[in-house]
């Protein structure tokens, strides 16, 4: 079996889309995929499954979706995390300043939404399909981080280095273990 990576957005975020992780992890085991870990409550899963990766996700769109939630999902191979990080345009001090938009679609970058609303030393960089968000003053206090997904153009999923480099962690460790 592949390990991979699953984000899901808006999961467990403003009290909307609720769903414990160990009910999350016990919904991926259902589906038959093994090795199931939960990063943080806010969707990120690592796992082995064998198949397609849009497969991956639609099934567990559609688990999720007959427990009455409407979760986007991204299955990602690890070399793809990997790829992400060591891909970053921006070389942070802090790494929970600096967000990974992974797309559901491509990007279209709305420059003048982004220079409306840009805190003073905000940048934005799209690389290897990811759109990249670094805010020195703090993502959640950046008035971009409400807007991301109308500056890319398309819907995405955001992660901070933090949490990707966690991830890759995780990941690794599984890889160990086989």
């Amino acid at each position: 079996m592949t390990l991979r990576v699953a984000l899901l957005r808006g999961l467990n975020v403003g009290g909307a889309n609720t769903l414990p992780m160990a009910d999350l992890r016990g919904l991926c085991e259902g589906l038959g995929w093994t090795d199931v870990q939960s990063h943080l409550t806010s969707g990120n899963l690592v796992f082995a499954a064998e198949g397609a990766r849009p497969e991956l996700a639609a099934a567990l769109r559609a688990a999720l979706a007959a427990r009455g939630l409407e979760v986007p999902v991204l299955v990602l191979p690890l070399s793809e995390i990997r790829r992400a990080v060591s891909g970053c345009p921006f070389a942070p001090a802090a790494p929970k300043q600096v967000h990974a938009g992974f797309l559901f679609g491509p990007a279209r970058i709305d420059c003048a939404l982004f220079e409306r609303h840009a805190a003073p030393g905000d940048e934005i960089a799209e690389a290897q399909g990811i759109l990249w968000l670094h805010t020195p003053g703090g993502f959640g206090r950046s008035k971009l981080a409400q807007r991301f997904e109308a500056v890319a153009g398309a819907p995405l999923t955001a992660r901070n280095l933090s949490s990707l480099g966690k991830l890759i962690q995780l990941l690794d460790a599984a890889e160990e273990t086989r």
